[in-house]
């Protein structure tokens, strides 16, 4: 669907008139916006990497109902998405309609996220698993009431196709290295301090984790607030909220429905299901690869996530000349397509005996490379997926007369948390169905059993990613239906408008 299709409140699309003057985001305003994904990536960083082999394998908890827990909590915590989002679009306040829930939820964050990773001693295994589910919902609803309005920003912050691409090129940098520093921090510098001679391989001491509490739940609050700080200057310069009004619980939801209901939208929408189930499972795995599959020390794992920050920089500095120079969608077609058959690679390169046996250091710097490239090249795809989702605000403006940037962006962190904890419980299946046992150490693991991961692993991750880009391909918005839009917006407020695209 193109802006072209929709009449902006009963004018002419050819009507050639100018948008809202708006100043262009300054390089701080891109660094603080982008620094705020920081508190997403670490609690993200957590969940996705740590939190399941945390709880299984150094806890005790069977990995089903850690992966049980974390996915009941997204379920129960889905509606706070739209309702913070709907919120957000509709609040009237005098810091504008987004900072004054990113303000409110720097605390409760940081305090959920530190208890998280300081269970209590000697509990039940029932009681743990009410214990995870329960902070796992908090955490995921205050993430809520900051991720959510600060995401919204993007399409606020600017309207040009170009540069909503480099502006989220800083907060996925800024996401994925703050995720990425926390495992860096583990692998290279707390997991082999807290080594000791009963438990040799710090990745299995409570004690690391402990500390990787603390400094998460510091830097989350960092981030938020810096963030919010940062852009607060920004707010004159914001869409205003639309005039106060009687809300009824019924017009609600048809508003929602009528702002989302769009074919582009539920392409994007249903592509990041998909995706987020794959994301998921493939996090919630990734330190079971380098550990026991690969039978990397944690300081060369600790390396490999080193190169993550390579490849954050590859993605943030690839997004903004795809865009320019394919466009968005055509790009994230190509980029994703490579970057997800090559995903796997490695692990079917060792399935077919081509790779040499491990503990060569062929292997080491194969799957370091390889990793960093491929990383870099989902993190484009994401960037551009998160832009495709920005230019449909104003196609939704032409249609509805609201400003609904809350709604786009929950409906995204909705994807995230409520389906990629599939990812997660399906993780816990698939080391199920290999037999892969608890609370083992990589010499307790046999070959056999790595064999059978890598062959339930491969053919599951590929489907999902590949059922994901037939969806993303049925996404209808490009950069001139992006400046058609923009300019018949401008005309029905009767200003002139950009030139042609």
């Amino acid at each position: 669907m193109t802006g072209a299709t929709d009449e902006p409140f009963g004018r002419p699309a050819s009507t050639h008139v100018a948008a809202d003057v708006r100043p262009p985001p300054s390089l701080w305003t891109k660094l603080a916006y982008g620094f705020g994904s920081v508190a997403y990536g670490v609690k993200d960083n957590g969940f996705n990497y740590f939190l399941l082999i945390f709880y299984s394998q150094v806890i005790g908890l069977d990995a089903r109902l850690v992966g049980l827990a974390i996915t009941t909590a997204l379920v129960v915590d889905a509606i706070s998405d739209p309702v913070v989002g709907y919120w957000s679009d509709n609040l009237r306040s005098r810091w504008g309609r987004r900072h004054p829930f990113m303000y409110a939820s720097a605390i409760p964050v940081a305090a959920t996220y530190f208890l998280l990773w300081n269970p209590p001693t000697d509990w039940s295994p029932t009681a743990l698993f009410w214990y995870v589910l329960l902070l796992a919902v908090l955490i995921r609803t205050f993430i809520t009431f900051y991720e959510t309005p600060s995401s919204a920003l993007a399409p606020e912050l600017t309207d040009d196709y170009d540069q909503r691409s480099s502006l989220l090129s800083f907060r996925y940098y800024f996401g994925w290295t703050g995720g990425n520093a926390m495992s860096v921090l583990m692998f290279m510098f707390l997991f082999p301090a807290f080594a000791t001679a009963t438990i040799p391989n710090g990745q299995f001491n409570r004690e690391a984790y402990s500390l990787y509490g603390i400094i998460g739940s510091a830097l989350i609050f960092a981030a938020i607030v810096i963030s919010s700080l940062g852009t607060h200057s920004r707010i004159a310069h914001l869409p205003a909220p639309p005039p106060k009004r009687t809300i009824r619980l019924g017009a609600v939801f048809r508003e929602i429905f009528e702002t989302l209901a769009t074919r582009s939208f539920v392409a994007l929408f249903l592509a990041a299901m998909l995706g987020a189930v794959a994301t998921g499972l493939s996090a919630a795995l990734a330190f079971y690869f380098t550990t026991y599959y690969w039978g990397f020390a944690p300081q060369q794992t600790g390396w490999v996530t080193v190169g993550v920050f390579g490849s954050a920089i590859i993605g943030s500095a690839l997004a903004p000349v795809v865009t320019r120079a394919i466009g968005k969608k055509r790009g994230a077609m190509i980029i994703g397509m490579i970057a997800f058959l090559g995903s796997p690679l490695p692990i079917v390169l060792r399935l077919l005996d081509v790779l040499p046996e491990n503990g060569t250091p062929f292997i080491f710097w194969f799957v370091l490379l390889s990793g960093m490239v491929d990383v870099g090249l989902i993190i484009c795809f994401q960037i551009l997926s998160a832009s495709m989702l920005a230019d449909l605000v104003e196609q939704a403006e032409l249609r509805t007369r609201r400003r609904s940037e809350g709604l786009f962006f929950a409906a995204s962190t909705f994807i995230r948390k409520s389906v990629q904890g599939l990812g997660v419980i399906t993780a816990g299946f698939v080391l199920a169905a290999a037999q892969f046992p608890a609370g083992a150490d990589p010499s307790q693991v046999s070959e056999e059993t790595l064999r059978r991961l890598g062959m339930i692993y491969v053919p599951a991750i590929l489907t999902l990613w590949m059922a994901m880009m037939a969806m993303i391909s049925t996404y209808r918005l490009g950069r001139a239906d992006h400046e058609d839009n923009l300019r018949r917006l401008a005309a029905a407020k009767g200003g002139s408008g950009p030139g042609p695209a």
